[in-house]
C-alpha cells in the first residue's frame, strides 16, 4: 500500500480493477480547506489517461510489475514469437498487444516484457538501437545552409527523419522512444 502524499511519477497503483502508472502528480494546499493530491493517470492495458485528485492520506495497493528480458524471434502474419533466453520458453503475441513498439527492432534483439499477474501487457524496445537505411534520395552539395532534413526508410521498414548527409547503406542511431535520428555509426 502506497499512501497519495508519497506519489512518484512512474509509480503503478491499482485503483477500481485497473492497473495505473502515475504519469503526473500534484500536491496542492489550498489556501482554505484540506490539501490534495491531484494525479495524472495512465491506464497501461488500454493506454487511457486520466485525471484523479487524492486525499494525502487515501491509500492505493501498489501494482507489481515484471519486466523480463525476451528475444524478439519472428514475425508470422499477425503474431510476433518472443524467447526467454534462460528456459527456452516461446510465447506469441498478437499485434494488437503489441502495437508499435516493435518498428524499430530486428529479429533476434532482446527486448523487455512488461507483465502483471503473468499477463503481459506491453513489451519495452531497447532505447536506442542501430539500423541500416535501405533506402533514402540521395543528397545534394550545397543543400546544408538551413539543416534540411529528408525521408529514409530503415531496414525494420520505419521511416526516419534523417539530416541530408546520410546515404543508402549507412548505419544510424536511432531513440526508439521518440523515433528521432540521433548520429551515424
Amino acid at each position: 500500500m502506497i499512501s497519495a502524499g508519497d506519489f512518484r511519477n512512474g509509480v503503478t497503483i491499482e485503483l477500481e480493477g485497473n492497473i495505473y502508472q502515475i504519469i503526473e502528480f500534484q500536491h496542492v494546499k489550498p489556501g482554505k480547506g484540506a490539501a490534495f493530491v491531484r494525479t495524472k493517470l495512465k491506464n497501461i492495458k488500454s493506454g487511457g489517461v486520466v485525471e484523479k485528485t487524492f486525499r494525502p492520506t487515501e491509500k492505493c495497493p501498489t501494482a507489481r510489475i515484471d519486466r523480463k528480458d525476451m528475444q524478439y524471434l519472428y514475425a508470422d502474419g499477425d503474431l510476433f514469437y518472443f524467447m526467454d533466453v534462460e528456459t527456452y520458453d516461446q510465447i506469441a503475441l498478437d499485434s494488437a498487444s503489441i502495437g508499435d513498439a516493435l518498428k524499430f527492432v530486428k529479429e533476434n534483439e532482446m527486448v523487455k516484457m512488461c507483465s502483471h499477474n503473468g499477463n503481459v501487457f506491453a513489451v519495452e524496445p531497447p532505447l536506442f538501437v542501430e539500423l541500416e537505411i535501405t533506402e533514402t534520395e540521395p543528397g545534394f552539395k550545397g543543400d546544408t545552409a538551413t539543416g534540411a532534413s529528408k525521408p529514409a526508410t530503415v531496414e525494420t521498414g520505419a521511416v526516419v527523419s534523417v539530416p541530408l548527409f546520410v546515404n543508402q547503406g549507412d548505419v544510424i542511431k536511432i531513440d526508439t522512444r521518440t523515433g528521432e535520428y540521433l548520429s551515424r555509426v
